[in-house]
């Protein structure tokens, strides 16, 4: 059985994190046979942005093989993006992290974590619908906004859906 680490990223981690989205990104590309998928943008400003970046690793002290990067807003954390380079995958550090954004998200006193994702992308919906997500319609502006970002960046590949997974539901761990 694989072990998971998770903590927060460091400045150090930030870097690495483009590279990580990068390779996992690959896996669409391939999906939805996309010559030229858009590169990963720098984590150097979104990590001062409101939220958190946690990363996963096979060892403490290790590089980060996972991420995800978390954004607070009103009423709730978003979470933005979750990758795990594909040659850790199905190793559980994508639950990890997911567990790990909720219990952070309940510490900082969130009611709810939304994500938005691809509909029929086996690692997306039917992943985030296994850790108890639920698909909804977006129900706040920022949702909405994020919505129409995604229209506007045509990730039209796939259908695409909102899914919210309600902390209160839930007890701690």
């Amino acid at each position: 059985m694989w072990k998971t680490f998770v903590r927060q990223a460091t400045a150090d981690d930030l870097e690495l994190l483009e590279t990580i989205e990068n390779e996992a990104d690959a896996l669409f590309a391939t999906v939805f046979s996309i010559v030229g998928w858009r590169p990963a943008r720098s984590y150097v400003e979104p990590s001062q942005q409101s939220g958190f970046i946690l990363v996963a690793s096979d060892n403490p002290g290790s590089n980060p093989i996972g991420f995800a990067h978390v954004l607070e807003v009103p009423g709730s954390n978003h979470l933005e993006q979750l990758s795990v380079r594909p040659s850790a995958a199905h190793r559980g550090h994508g639950r990890a992290l997911v567990e790990a954004v909720k219990k952070e998200s309940r510490l900082r006193g969130c009611k709810r974590v939304t994500l938005r994702t691809f509909a029929d992308v086996p690692w997306n919906a039917p992943f985030y619908s296994s850790c108890g997500f639920l698909e909804h319609d977006p129900d706040s502006d920022f949702l909405r906004d994020q919505l129409l970002a995604e229209q506007k960046r045509g990730l039209g590949y796939g259908r695409r859906i909102q899914m919210n997974f309600d902390l209160t539901d839930e007890l701690p761990r």
